[in-house]
C-alpha cells in the first residue's frame, strides 16, 4: 500500500470531536474466589454517571499519534489512552497505510485518579472506541472489548456501555438496569492502589456466590471496603459520616464512597452538610454510557 496521503485520509484527518469518558459505581463487589493465575473471581455491578473525564480527538501529522495530556507520575507510553492507541494503530496502518491520518488526543482529567470509579480504564474505553470512529477502522464491539480486556478487567464494561452484572475477572456481563438513583460520591484524597487492596493477606475471598435477582432486591457489600479502611483513614471517616445519610459503600478498590437518594433536591441537602474541605460531587446514575450517546450522536451529525 502506498504511504502517500490519500484525499480521504486528508478529509478524515480533519474531523475534530470531543468524548466523554464517564465514571462508574460498583455498587456491590464480591469476591468470590481466586485463579491459579492469581486473578480473583468477582461478582459486581457496575453502573454508569453523568460526570466524566473529557477526551479531545484533532488531526494532527500524518503518521503520528500524539498524547498531549501529560498525568503526574505516569510516562506516555504507560498511560492506558497511548496503549489503547498503540493496540489500535496496526489496523490503521492496514486500513491508510503508514501515513495514516495522524491524531493528537488531549485528556481532560475531571475524575480523581485511584478513586475506583474507573478513571483509567474509561479513557482507555474511550480511546478504542473514539480512534475506531476517527480512522474509520470499522472493528465491532466484541473486538475492542477483547482487546480493552488486555489493557484492564473493567475496559470491556465502558466499551460495551451498559450497566452490567459482571463476574469472572469482570470480562462476563450481563446486561441488567439498577435503580438510575441521585448519588453523592465523597472523593477522600488517597490515591488507592488495587493492587495494594487485591494482594492484602485479610482481603476475603470467599464470599458466597449470589444471584443477580437477589442482589437486585437485597444489594451486597464491597469486599475491598474493610481492608481500605484499614489502611486508610479517610475512607474510614467518609464512610462513618455518609452513613448517617443513606447505605454508604466503597466504590471499587477505593478510595470514592457513595450513597444513593430518590432526588437531586435530597442528595444536595445532605451534601451541604459536608465537613468543610471535604471534596466530593452529586452525580446521577446512568444505565446508558453517556459515551455511547455521545457516539450516537456524532455518527448521525456524520451521515
Amino acid at each position: 500500500m502506498s504511504s502517500t496521503p490519500s484525499n480521504s485520509a486528508t478529509t478524515l484527518s480533519s474531523q475534530n470531536f470531543t468524548l466523554p469518558a464517564p465514571a462508574k459505581l460498583n455498587l456491590m463487589l464480591h469476591i468470590v474466589g481466586r485463579r491459579d493465575d492469581g486473578y480473583h473471581l468477582l461478582q459486581t455491578l457496575f453502573q454508569f454517571l453523568d460526570i466524566a473525564d473529557q477526551l479531545h480527538f484533532a488531526s494532527a501529522e500524518f503518521g503520528t499519534i500524539d498524547l498531549i495530556t501529560d498525568l503526574a507520575g505516569v510516562a506516555t507510553e504507560d498511560n492506558l489512552i497511548m496503549k489503547a492507541a498503540r493496540m489500535l494503530e496496526p489496523f490503521c496502518k492496514e486500513k491508510w497505510g503508514a501515513d495514516f491520518p495522524g491524531v493528537a488526543i488531549t485528556l481532560e482529567k475531571n475524575l480523581p485518579m485511584g478513586g475506583g470509579i474507573g478513571g483509567g480504564s474509561s479513557d482507555c474505553a474511550t480511546t478504542l472506541l473514539g480512534l475506531n470512529h476517527f480512522w474509520q477502522l470499522g472493528l465491532s464491539i466484541d473486538q475492542l472489548a477483547a482487546m480493552g480486556l488486555r489493557l484492564g478487567a473493567d475496559v470491556p464494561v465502558f466499551v460495551r456501555g451498559f450497566s452490567a452484572w459482571a463476574e469472572g475477572v469482570g470480562e462476563q456481563l450481563t446486561p441488567i438496569e439498577p435503580k438510575e438513583q441521585v448519588y453523592i460520591v465523597l472523593t477522600p484524597q488517597c490515591h488507592i492502589s488495587t493492587q495494594e487492596i487485591f494482594s492484602h493477606p485479610e482481603l476475603t475471598r470467599d464470599t458466597k456466590i449470589m444471584k443477580i435477582a437477589r442482589v437486585l432486591d437485597q444489594g451486597g457489600h464491597n469486599d475491598c471496603e474493610p481492608i481500605a479502611k484499614a489502611l486508610y483513614p479517610e475512607v474510614a471517616e467518609a464512610l462513618d459520616w455518609l452513613s448517617q445519610y443513606g447505605k454508604a459503600q466503597m466504590t471499587g478498590t477505593g478510595a470514592c464512597v457513595f450513597a444513593g437518594f430518590d432526588t437531586v433536591e435530597t442528595a444536595s441537602q445532605f451534601f451541604s452538610k459536608k465537613p468543610i474541605g471535604w471534596r466530593g460531587f452529586i452525580t446521577q446514575g446512568k444505565n446508558i454510557s453517556p459515551l455511547h450517546i455521545a457516539l450516537t450522536k456524532l455518527s448521525t451529525q456524520q451521515i
